[in-house]
């Protein structure tokens, strides 16, 4: 697909389908990283026909985890929302303002700490910022295309040339 087409079927999402797809997309990723850490974690030894502890330790560790990558994802994507509906722009500082309120709001909370608040929310304020400001591209558009194969036709081969 396109990249410029992206953006236009980005704009036909509502806020709340936007919010909704981010915390979404947390959870599964959360989930997901959630499962890898308890894998490396020390869990106990199942022993024989008694799984169940080691088994509810894994899947508390992966609700926690996804849990929380989603409440980081509702939460700027929300706020980036909100900054761009009262700001009526679409720039690198609405994503920045919402890392920072997610980072801060969800990391300082689970942290309990300012400093830890404060820390996570430039942490990901920073990464948002320079992601955007870089408007996610990789080359400049020089009109042309690159494909990941060559477009051009090849001289047939003939039995001549393989003699």
């Amino acid at each position: 697909m396109d990249p410029s087409d992206l953006g236009y079927i980005e704009d036909h999402d509502t806020p709340g389908m936007k919010v909704f797809k981010g915390a979404t997309t947390g959870l599964v990723a959360g989930t997901i990283w959630g499962t890898v850490v308890a894998t490396w974690h020390d869990v106990p030894r199942v022993e024989r026909r008694v799984a169940l502890p080691g088994l509810l330790r894994t899947l508390k560790m992966m609700g926690n985890y996804g849990l929380t990558f989603a409440a980081i994802g509702g939460v700027y994507i929300g706020v980036e929302q909100v900054m761009q509906h009262y700001r009526m722009k679409r720039d690198f500082i609405n994503g920045a303002v919402g890392g920072f309120v997610a980072g801060a709001s969800i990391l300082g909370y689970k942290g309990r700490s300012i400093p830890t608040a404060i820390s996570a929310g430039m942490a990901l304020a920073v990464t948002s910022a320079v992601i955007d400001a870089g408007g996610q591209k990789t080359r400049i558009d020089n009109g042309k295309e690159y494909y990941p194969y060559t477009v051009k036709k090849r001289p047939a081969v003939t039995d001549n040339s393989l003699s």
